[in-house]
C-alpha cells in the first residue's frame, strides 16, 4: 500500500493533479488557498486585489511580527477599496471559489483531505466532487490501518480565515480515539516542529496532539502548516512525527508505504 500526503497546496494545482500518481491515495492536509505568497508578492488574492507592492508592504510588517501595524495598514487598504464600492467579503469570496473549483477538480480519486487555517470549510461542499472526502474530527480506514484527521489550526496574530478554539480542536483530537496514523494540518506542540527557520518565529502548535500521540502512540503523527521548520521529523516516544513539506514550493508529495 503507498498513500501520498501533501500539505500547504496554496493554489499548486498544477502538481497537485500529479500527486496521487503512483499511490493508491492521495491525503491533503489542507490550505488549498494563496491568500499571500511569502516568496513572490506578486501571487495571491492579496496583491490580485492590491497590487505587489502592497504585498510586499504586509509581508514585511508580518515578517518583523509588527502585526498590529499589518492590521492598520490592511484595513486602509480595504477602506479605500470600500470607497470604490468593492465590498470585502464578496472579493475575497469570489476569488476562494476560483481557487477552489481549480484545485478540488484536480484532486485524483480517491483523495482524504481536511482544511488548513487558511482554508474557508463552508464552501468546501459546493466543490467536493465523488471519490474525495473531507474529514475533520474523524477516522477512516485505508489499506488496514486507521487514519485520524483534525482540520484547522489555533488563534493567532494573523487571525487566518479558519482558527478553532483551543477547547474546541482538543474536543476534535480526543474523538479521534485509537488511530494508527494522526493526520492534521498543524503540528504538536514540539518546538523543533514549531518554528520557522525563514519566518523566524514559532508557530501554533498543539498540545492536545502533542497529548493524544504520547497516549495512543500512533505509527505516525503527519502535518505541514510550517513551511520552513527547525526539524521536518522528530519522534516523539513510538511516534514518527513528520511535517510533509510544503507542498506550494515543492511539488512532491511525501509517500507512506506499508
Amino acid at each position: 500500500m503507498r498513500v501520498h500526503v501533501v500539505s500547504d497546496v496554496h493554489r499548486n494545482a498544477q502538481d497537485l493533479a500529479k500527486a496521487g500518481d503512483g499511490a493508491d491515495a492521495l491525503i491533503c492536509l489542507g490550505d488549498l488557498v494563496l491568500f499571500l505568497d511569502y516568496a513572490n508578492h506578486a501571487r495571491g488574492i492579496f496583491p490580485d486585489l492590491f497590487g505587489e507592492e502592497n504585498a510586499r508592504r504586509i509581508v514585511a510588517l508580518r515578517t518583523a511580527r509588527r502585526f498590529d501595524e499589518a492590521r492598520v495598514f490592511a484595513r486602509g487598504l480595504w477602506e479605500e477599496l470600500a470607497r470604490r464600492g468593492v465590498d470585502k467579503a464578496t472579493a475575497v469570496e469570489s476569488a476562494v471559489r476560483d481557487q477552489y473549483a481549480e484545485l478540488f477538480a484536480a484532486f485524483p480519486t480517491p483523495t482524504y483531505a481536511t482544511y488548513g487555517n487558511v482554508d474557508v470549510p463552508p464552501l468546501w461542499p459546493e466543490y467536493v466532487r465523488p471519490g474525495t472526502t473531507v474529514l475533520d474530527g474523524e477516522r477512516v480506514e485505508i489499506g488496514g490501518r486507521v487514519f485520524g484527521f483534525v482540520g484547522g489550526g489555533l488563534p493567532s496574530p494573523m487571525r487566518t480565515p479558519y482558527e478553532v478554539p483551543e477547547e474546541e480542536y482538543a474536543a476534535k483530537v480526543e474523538a479521534l480515539g485509537e488511530v494508527d496514523v494522526l493526520c492534521s494540518h498543524i503540528p504538536p506542540e514540539v518546538p523543533e516542529l514549531t518554528y520557522d527557520t525563514v519566518a523566524r518565529r514559532f508557530e501554533r502548535g498543539s498540545t492536545a496532539l502533542l497529548a493524544a500521540i504520547r497516549r495512543v502512540r500512533p505509527r505516525y503523527a503527519l502535518f505541514g502548516h510550517v513551511h520552513q521548520p527547525l526539524a521536518r521529523r522528530v519522534r516523539v516516544g513510538a511516534t514518527e512525527c513528520v511535517n510533509v513539506g510544503h507542498f506550494a514550493s515543492s511539488g512532491r508529495p511525501w509517500a507512506l508505504e506499508w
